[in-house]
């Protein structure tokens, strides 16, 4: 809004103010101004506006048939602005509406599902949209208020605020595998042993990283089958088809369960930790930083303190 449309705002606002009190004094007195102030506000408007809104003398004040109308449909109109700000202040204290969020397929099982059913309780008028996408995606050009990435892929432009702790990828297996076809003994090994690839978003596939800088060894690794999803990739390697490059996290139960097994232990390589990113500090949506903080908890982490 221009400078001279929210002086005239404000000026309609005082002509209202004049009118509910029926007295130039008494306005005054609300609005902490004093009576000459009001009056030259008064004539500057009507001057603006090209008609008269006021009848006033010494001893009493009127509106004109055009200011009573005039009157009116500022009084319904203030109103619902005030209804509005009201609703605003509801969701400083209540956070509803929509809360779209672009989120990793991995994230979506490990940080998300996890505290939806707690969320969705404390919060019913938020409606949550998870879009699980593991293709990098410009969250405000798709009209998400926010993404979950790994740390080390969330744009430098945007906030981002460590959902986990760093990850650790390992390689896993079964027992009849490791019985058919051998134990690994040092990465290259693998390069001559049945692995699930891991299909990128581009369509080729990832190299499996193993161990830490600097003696960090990646590997083209090739086998029958490749996925893009980890819960794909950990069904394949239950049934057998490779030794599988997976969160540790994400095989938790089957490595209790000895369903699975860790191979190459001394390998394992730590991960940039999940990471959700928005663009603005300022004003962030309620539900949004509820989500954030319910998520942090959820990993152990100190709730955020926005």
């Amino acid at each position: 809004m221009r400078n001279r449309d929210r002086a005239l705002l404000a000026d309609l606002d005082i002509f209202v103010t004049i009118l509910m009190h029926g007295s130039m004094k008494r306005a005054a007195l609300e609005l902490g101004v004093s009576v000459s102030a009001l009056s030259h506000r008064m004539r500057k408007l009507e001057d603006q506006v090209g008609v008269r809104l006021l009848n006033r003398t010494s001893r009493s004040l009127a509106a004109t048939v055009a200011g009573e109308r005039l009157a009116e449909q500022l009084t319904a109109g203030f109103a619902t602005i005030d209804e509005a700000l009201t609703s605003l202040a509801r969701q400083r204290e209540n956070p509803a509406g929509r809360l779209r969020i672009n989120v990793l397929q991995d994230a979506v099982q490990l940080l998300v599902t996890p505290v939806l059913a707690r969320y969705s309780k404390a919060f019913p008028d938020v409606k949550l949209e998870i879009h699980a996408d593991d293709l990098m995606v410009d969250v405000v050009a798709g009209g998400f208020d926010a993404g979950i990435r790994y740390g080390d892929r969330v744009p430098l432009d945007m906030v981002g605020v460590a959902l986990s702790a760093p990850t650790r990828w390992i390689v896993v297996g079964t027992d009849a595998l490791i019985d058919a076809v051998g134990l690994p003994s040092t990465p290259e090994d693998l390069l001559k042993l049945p692995c699930i690839e891991i299909e990128l978003g581009d369509g080729n596939s990832y190299s499996w990283e193993l161990g830490n800088n600097p003696t960090m060894t990646r590997l083209a690794v090739r086998g029958p089958v490749r996925a893009n999803g980890t819960a794909q990739i950990i069904a394949m390697a239950l049934e057998g088809l490779g030794f599988a490059y997976v969160l540790e996290t994400a095989v938790r139960r089957e490595l209790q369960d000895g369903r699975l097994r860790v191979v190459l232990e001394g390998w394992a390589s730590e991960g940039p930790p999940f990471t959700i990113y928005y663009p603005s500090r300022r004003q962030t949506p309620p539900g949004l930083r509820e989500l954030i903080n319910f998520m942090r908890k959820g990993q152990g982490l100190s709730a955020l303190g926005a």
